[in-house]
């Protein structure tokens, strides 16, 4: 809004508070005189009700924080024992024209006493709120624009670091060990180790390069990343072995090795198969070995 709206706003709320103080200024006249105040007394007791309403009111635009709230309370207080008073002076025909009896605001003991007070106590009250009011205006030093900036900043910064610092630390999952647990070759049974062949499901072969391959390979100067899913064609067209078959081929290629000889690495590089399987292996064709043994003796 420009500055011509603004000072055409102001006027014409001036305006309508000085028509509503001249209405109200008639009731609270004449219940000061019903209280006994005189003449000059009951024309300053508007002023000083609904006086003390427009500075509330001016107060709560400067003011803030609890002092602003304590501006609105006393605006709030004194707005509704105006309304009070002016609704006791609609109801009292005789307030009108003075022919009431002095002190006499209704005709029930205790409302009346209460109206009295009510009445009676509102200038005192002018006295002390208005005297605070003006105080904590006359104090209030408002926050130059920089430094609400700043402090806006400053608190933005104090959440960012402490939802930051609050947030819990990623636990790594626990990954479950397998134990493999591998048998005495001189206690095991030849036909639990058979069956135990028997149970192992079909390996795929592992397909071993040239060694001519693997030395171009380590004195390559960087790993080639995957290029996508290997072609059929690429693929091992060895057939799957049973562990039976297995067996049959590492007694096949051991039957000339001597005891010492016949390790779990050295079953695996002539068959072919994995560190697992090429232990069984040897522990079987030991355990066979044994028993044939202890049958020739």
């Amino acid at each position: 809004m420009n500055r011509k709206g603004r000072v055409l706003l102001v006027a014409a709320l001036v305006g309508v508070v000085g028509m509503a103080f001249r209405v109200s200024w008639n009731a609270l006249r004449d219940i000061a005189n019903a209280i006994g105040a005189d003449d000059t007394a009951a024309t300053l007791y508007p002023f000083v009700v609904d006086g003390l309403m427009a500075l509330a009111l001016v107060a709560t635009l400067v003011l803030v924080g609890k002092d602003r709230t304590f501006a609105l309370r006393v605006l709030g207080t004194y707005t509704l024992a105006s309304l009070v008073l002016n609704y006791v002076h609609g109801l009292v025909p005789e307030l009108h024209g003075r022919t009431v009896d002095w002190g006499r605001l209704a005709d029930w003991d205790p409302a009346n006493w209460a109206l009295v007070l009510l009445a009676t106590s509102l200038p005192v009250g002018s006295i002390y709120f208005g005297s605070d009011l003006v105080a904590k205006v006359l104090h209030h030093r408002p926050t130059p624009i920089s430094t609400v900036s700043t402090i806006a900043e400053e608190s933005t910064e104090t959440e960012r670091i402490r939802s930051t610092a609050d947030l819990p630390e990623s636990t790594p999952t626990p990954v479950a060990a397998t134990v493999v647990r591998v048998p005495d070759p001189v206690a095991v049974d030849y036909l639990k180790s058979t069956a135990l062949l028997k149970s192992l499901a079909p390996i795929e072969p592992t397909p071993v390069a040239p060694i001519e391959h693997r030395a171009v390979a380590a004195e390559s100067p960087r790993p080639r990343g995957a290029t996508g899913r290997v072609p059929d064609a690429a693929k091992s067209t060895r057939p799957k072995r049973t562990p039976a078959q297995l067996l049959d081929e590492a007694r096949t290629v051991t039957a000339d090795w001597p005891d010492a000889k016949v390790t779990a690495e050295g079953i695996r590089r002539e068959v072919h198969t994995s560190p697992a399987n090429a232990r069984m292996l040897r522990d079987t064709i030991l355990a066979d070995r044994a028993t044939k043994a202890e049958t020739t003796v």
